[in-house]
């Protein structure tokens, strides 16, 4: 698969039974943390904001996303029904995306993010 330079880019290149779930995706980050920058980092979509939030991606048999291991160990309960890694969470392709989870998931890591810089400024 080619590299896209930006996200239209990347979701483009999928089915459109993919393409629908990583545009809602990526609906949904947009809205949860509007003030991100939109960026392509490791090959994926990604979003910037006091360093990065997160990341998503299709694969075969799912969507991937990537909030840090702080957002998986954070939300470890409700992300509980899903496979998941240290830094990773697997959403399969026939079910409906947890809405307001991926918007908690977000707006925690931007709260992160954010002290974190603060803790630099000190």
């Amino acid at each position: 698969m080619k590299k896209s330079d930006d996200v239209d880019g990347y979701i483009s290149t999928f089915p459109e039974e993919k393409r629908a779930l990583l545009q809602q995706l990526r609906t949904i980050v947009i809205n949860a943390a509007p003030q991100a920058e939109e960026v392509i980092s490791y090959g994926m979509p990604a979003y910037k904001l006091n360093g990065m939030l997160v990341w998503f991606a299709a694969h075969t048999n799912h969507i991937g996303f990537y909030p840090k291991s702080s957002g998986i160990h954070t939300f470890q309960k409700e992300l509980s029904i899903y496979k998941t890694s240290k830094g990773a969470v697997q959403f399969p392709l026939d079910a409906p995306l947890p809405v307001a989870l991926i918007k908690r998931i977000v707006k925690f890591r931007m709260k992160e993010n954010l002290l974190k810089v603060k803790a630099k400024k000190i």
